[in-house]
């Protein structure tokens, strides 16, 4: 069976079919999606497809990108949320929280603060109800690590993880997985596959980021988590290993650092 860590199930590219998805999804051996939150207007909307879809879970968070049009009291908000979610199994992280500096103007004054602000509040959040994180660390590993040093999470997961080995041994370190999907598919991600094949395989866990980041077969069309058991395999041939190895290994992982999964039924 396949877990897939990260994919955006409420979508709008999937209005209407997401539970058609999870359905197909789950007969081809995805036996879990977590769908991460984007911000607070998503929070019912997540927590409504977790719970409707048997092999669905969910985490709660405001992620980088939505941190401009953000307030403080969503920062309350979810704290609240949260709290009144514990008792929820289906609840298993908070995210997907994290800093992006590919957005130029995310990563200028006022909004670079903004974001280090609302990163550093949801790790205390996740430090306060011992959850994991799944982390947006896209081209912000170090800044990332930095707050990581200063307040302490159970660990969780680097999602799309396209960093340097330095980096990913110092997540490793810190309790993390570190995520892998359609962006290592491409011949041309030298680095991505590279990291795939290298890292050691306790390290490991599959994603989509769907609708995003197809994998080659399918770009630039919409991605799905009916496509992580392909992506697994080309994890599994970068490795050169069995796919049902990998899939029981990255499975494995994704109990490990989200073990609130242990208590769906």
């Amino acid at each position: 069976m396949w877990i897939d860590t990260h994919c955006h199930l409420d979508a709008a590219e999937f209005a209407g079919d997401a539970a058609g998805i999870a359905s197909r999804a789950g007969q081809r051996g995805v036996s879990m999606i977590v769908i991460p939150a984007i911000a607070v207007d998503n929070f019912d909307t997540v927590r409504r497809l977790a719970t409707a879809n048997v092999n669905c879970s969910y985490a709660l968070g405001i992620h980088p990108i939505f941190v401009p049009q953000a307030q403080e009291s969503d920062l309350l908000q979810l704290r609240k949320t949260v709290e009144a979610a514990m008792d929820d199994a289906r609840l298993v992280a908070i995210g997907e929280i994290g800093l992006d500096f590919f957005i130029p103007q995310l990563t200028q004054s006022p909004l670079r603060e903004k974001q280090e602000h609302f990163y550093s509040e949801q790790l205390k959040i996740a430090r306060d109800f011992d959850l994991p994180v799944l982390l947006h660390v896209r081209r912000s590993q170090d800044m990332i690590l930095k707050y990581l040093r200063r307040i302490t999470v159970r660990g969780g997961i680097a999602h799309a993880f396209n960093g340097s080995f330095q980096q990913a041994e110092e997540f490793i370190r810190r309790g993390f997985k570190l995520g892998f999907g359609g962006a290592m598919t491409f011949t041309r991600a030298l680095q991505i596959r590279r990291l795939a094949a290298d890292l050691p395989e306790e390290s490991l866990v599959l994603e989509t980021d769907a609708p995003d980041i197809s994998p080659a077969w399918l770009h630039p069309e919409r991605n799905s988590p009916e496509q992580l058991p392909a992506i697994g395999t080309v994890l599994a041939e970068l490795r050169g290993v069995d796919e049902r190895h990998i899939a029981g290994v990255t499975s494995r992982n994704a109990h490990a650092v989200l073990p609130r999964l242990a208590g769906i039924a």
